[in-house]
């Protein structure tokens, strides 16, 4: 059942990031770290299409943690990439080439073995609070000067570095959900009682407002390259540190394991670098006039 839950929250994760690059491509270069770019996204009918499924992915993704471990649900969301290639090419039509299918095989190859070789198991649910404040502040502190670097340098150094910082809040959230989840489950109604609640809110918040940041700073294969690489790596560093999750890394499992996720993210790397994803950005009219067909024919919120 965990695995069913992350790959819905993955595929609704590709959706979400077709109709949100639909609504913030345009936006003015000098809506970067202003809340015009949320208010510019808010007027267009695809952006809030993508925020809605964007609610949905988290609610699965939250199920998921709650029911399995932060090490094992976060790197199934780098699956993300294989779903959006599938989107891209059943929905608008696109032709999937050699790089598409082995890219897609490397994910789905290299996060299977990392899940069969790894078998993590849950250390504990209810860390000390001391471990939460050194977690919390080695996550701001790496989101803070991703978003320093991000302020200088070429298009696609800035979309890596909002990337990279919206990687961090993302993994910090799922850690928050993860805590929040369980007490949901056992009584909802005291949820304002728990700082990670508003922890969770905070952190979610702004891991959106960087994505959409790292989307509308430059090409799409920098931004998308670094939120599907670092998110799973750093969820795993979170879970291991702050969790306990237990990996089995004695003796040959550990390089086993590190060269299945290597595999996964050289394959994640080579899709984010295909013409069939990166010209999601570089080709916007292309797929803006496919979207508004489809969208039309489902009587869905036009992109225009």
């Amino acid at each position: 059942m965990v695995f069913a839950l992350a790959l819905g929250a993955s595929l609704a994760n590709a959706l979400t990031g077709v109709f949100q690059r639909m609504g913030v491509e345009n936006a003015p270069a000098e809506a970067t770290l202003r809340l015009s770019l949320l208010t510019y996204a808010l007027r267009r009918g695809v952006w809030l299409l993508g925020f809605a499924l964007m609610i949905v992915s988290f609610a699965l993704q939250a199920i998921a943690l709650h029911f399995g471990r932060l090490s094992q649900v976060q790197p199934i969301l780098t699956t993300e990439l294989v779903f959006l290639v599938l989107v891209l090419a059943v929905w608008f039509g696109f032709e999937i080439g050699r790089r598409e299918w082995l890219g897609s095989l490397a994910v789905t190859g290299g996060l299977a073995g990392f899940l069969c070789l790894a078998r993590p198991v849950d250390g504990t649910l209810s860390p000390p609070t001391w471990e939460w404040i050194v977690t919390g502040g080695a996550c701001g502190a790496a989101i803070a000067v991703a978003v320093m670097l991000a302020l200088r340098g070429p298009r696609w150094w800035r979309a890596a570095m909002f990337g990279t910082a919206a990687s961090v809040s993302f993994a910090f959230t799922a850690a928050c959900t993860k805590v929040v989840s369980g007490f949901a489950a056992t009584d909802w109604a005291s949820l304002y009682r728990h700082w990670q609640t508003y922890a969770l809110a905070f952190f979610g918040t702004l891991a959106v407002f960087l994505a959409q940041n790292a989307i509308h700073a430059g090409p799409i294969v920098a931004s998308q390259s670094t939120v599907v690489l670092v998110d799973p790596l750093a969820s795993i560093l979170i879970g291991v540190g702050l969790f306990g999750d237990n990996l089995r890394t004695s003796g040959a499992w550990g390089p086993l394991e590190a060269l299945s996720l290597l595999v996964m993210f050289a394959g994640a790397f080579w899709l984010a670098r295909s013409p069939l994803v990166s010209g999601l950005k570089a080709g916007g009219d292309q797929y803006h006039q496919r979207l508004s067909q489809r969208s039309r024919s489902a009587r869905l919120p036009d992109a225009a």
